[in-house]
């Protein structure tokens, strides 16, 4: 079978208008609480009118006319438009009111008008405004004092209102991340006067982050401490890092201080932490970069909840409760079925982008002599690890643990492993003790009788496994002989006499049973076609008369195969970097 690359879908010009929107200094605290979905007008429960661009709810949801055709400046222009809705507190003073909301809309576009941010719409543009207060202008508005052109401003189109409210009890202080959006855009104006370098200032949210961090979660201290942490906003440009994200290689955090709250930084920090400390990097072993990141991060986010490790921040981050548990080896084997869907995640870095980066201008310099750069990250998880615990920190969830120290540890090889399962399939067989006739080394003395210790034939005749091999040209011929020569040693140590062998291709092939110190000497043919269709072999084992009911079966494929569905024990063998097209119901073994 074949396998098609998906093509990824470019963002809509509504999705880069937000993310264009989300950059200004000015906005990008209340935009990073803000939720934007595009939505198709006259579906049921749809906010946005047909003729309009945006509505916004006072919980930062921002619902979308994704039917409306517009750039990018001008979706920037909308999404800044809804954002100072919520900074100036417009959903507090008048509910339902249209007037007010008329008045709200004038006011804000004489501010943009100021800022100049994207492009006005034709149908939002003016040629003057009144000058006065939101207050004033309602109370002109009561009395029909203001220009009928200045009713069609608000951005769900003339005669409807563009402010919305919700259920929520409480919601943001929009105001309050407002103003501390607006004291990081004059102190960068002041420096870029001034000509001062943009350094990080010692109470931003970044290193408040990182200072929690030493001081009350010592895990994750000591690699807090040995990372840059960057917060230029022109790096995070340059990077494309929307919160945050980590280059090993390069021994860089970058964390986004104008689109997190102190809390959120903690969280996102921690997160990138455990993504060096991890070894992530080093674990992907040839899967896909990004969903094996979208993986990860479904681990390390499930842990930090469950640590109460600041708060997930609210632009989003991965977090499914049924993936609770599992690894992230676990994790990618489920998702890796459905590519198409969880090429869309989006990580702390961006959408479709992985936060963790590779490579970079210069190498990390603060590694000791004679220690690799892994070995190095490992180490000061370990380090935290144990300060962790006897310092009484709180306690850390059981896979993080067992993560931390089995990286202590050389990885098993798989060859070990597929033993451990034959030490599973085959138990030791009890030798029973026969009088038979003695052999002509004993002839001399024919009279004494000598008992041996036998196996009965009976007991080895349902000793036996079947084995499907993929034989397409997509198979490594050298892990091919690899993994039956290990099959065939451990079958021979577990007294497995007789191995049956099915080759498959675009069809099944029965080469029946084979000695086990014959089967890494058996003929394999290797073909020339893409695709292997591995069901019919399975199905002609599960359904031959002379193979035993309980006797299991080991699938050695390269991932382009079909869904398998098998009734019986099963392992799976899979060249490393390679990925089953569903989730294998037994164990399975990467080789390398």
């Amino acid at each position: 079978m074949s396998s098609r690359k998906q093509r990824e879908r470019p963002p809509r010009p509504w999705e880069q208008g937000f993310a264009r929107a989300s950059e200004h200094l000015l906005l990008a605290k209340v935009l990073s609480r803000c939720r934007a979905f595009g939505e198709k007008p006259g579906q049921r429960n749809a906010l946005c009118p047909p003729s309009g661009w945006a509505v916004v709810v006072d919980d930062g949801s921002i619902a979308v006319n994704a039917e409306r055709s517009g750039t990018a400046a001008e979706w920037e222009h909308v999404f800044a438009h809804a954002a100072l809705h919520l900074a100036f507190g417009h959903h507090q003073k008048r509910a339902n009111a249209p007037a007010w909301n008329v008045a709200a809309c004038i006011a804000v576009t004489r501010f943009l008008d100021a800022l100049k941010i994207g492009t006005c719409p034709l149908e939002l543009s003016h040629e003057t405004l009144p000058v006065a207060t939101e207050e004033a202008l309602y109370t002109q508005l009561r009395v029909g004092t203001v220009a009928p052109s200045h009713r069609s401003l608000s951005i769900s189109g003339e005669g409807f209102d563009d402010l919305y409210f919700s259920a929520r009890s409480q919601t943001p202080d929009w105001g309050e991340r407002f103003a501390s959006g607006l004291t990081a855009a004059v102190e960068s104006v002041i420096e870029k006067a001034a000509n001062v370098p943009n350094t990080p200032s010692k109470n931003s949210v970044a290193q408040k982050a990182r200072r929690w961090l030493v001081d009350h979660f010592p895990l994750l201290g000591g690699l807090a401490m040995q990372l840059e942490l960057i917060e230029d906003p022109a790096v995070l440009s340059r990077e494309g890092v929307c919160l945050g994200a980590v280059n090993p290689a390069m021994g860089e955090v970058y964390l986004c201080s104008g689109r997190l709250d102190e809390a959120e930084a903690r969280f996102v920090l921690a997160h990138e932490l455990l993504h060096v400390g991890l070894a992530h990097l080093e674990r992907r072993r040839g899967r896909d970069a990004f969903l094996w990141n979208v993986a990860c991060d479904f681990v390390i986010n499930q842990w930090l909840v469950e640590m109460g490790v600041g708060a997930m921040p609210a632009a989003g981050g991965l977090y499914d409760a049924s993936l609770n548990g599992l690894s992230a080896e676990a994790i990618y084997d489920r998702i890796v079925i459905d590519r198409r869907r969880y090429r869309r995640s989006s990580t702390f870095k961006n959408a479709g982008e992985g936060d963790v980066l590779e490579g970079g201008g210069r190498a990390y310099r603060a590694v000791p002599d004679g220690m690799s750069l892994d070995e190095f990250y490992r180490s000061c998880l370990a380090r935290g690890l144990e300060y962790h615990q006897a310092s009484g920190r709180g306690l850390l969830p059981a896979g993080l643990i067992e993560e931390i120290r089995a990286l202590q540890v050389p990885p098993v090889p798989w060859d070990v492993e597929l033993g451990r399962l034959f030490d599973a399939w085959f138990p030791p067989l009890e030798r029973r003790r026969s009088y038979a006739k003695p052999s002509r080394r004993q002839s001399s003395t024919p009279e004494i009788a000598r008992p041996s210790a036998r196996l009965l034939d009976a007991d080895l005749d349902t000793r036996t496994f079947g084995v499907v091999l993929d034989t397409s040209g997509s198979m490594d011929r050298s892990l091919l002989a690899q993994a039956l020569g290990a099959m065939s040693s451990y079958a021979l140590s577990r007294d497995v006499p007789r191995i049956r062998v099915v080759h498959c291709d675009a069809a099944p092939y029965d080469q029946g049973y084979i000695a086990a110190d014959d089967l890494m000497h058996s003929p394999v043919r290797v073909h020339g076609r893409g695709g292997t269709v591995l069901q019919p072999g399975i199905d002609l084992l599960e359904n031959a008369r002379d193979f035993p009911p309980g006797a299991p079966i080991m699938v050695l494929t390269d991932g382009q195969c079909d869904v398998l569905r098998v009734k019986r024990a099963v392992a799976y063998l899979v060249p490393e970097g390679r990925a089953l097209p569903f989730v294998p119901t037994g164990p399975l073994f990467r080789l390398s």
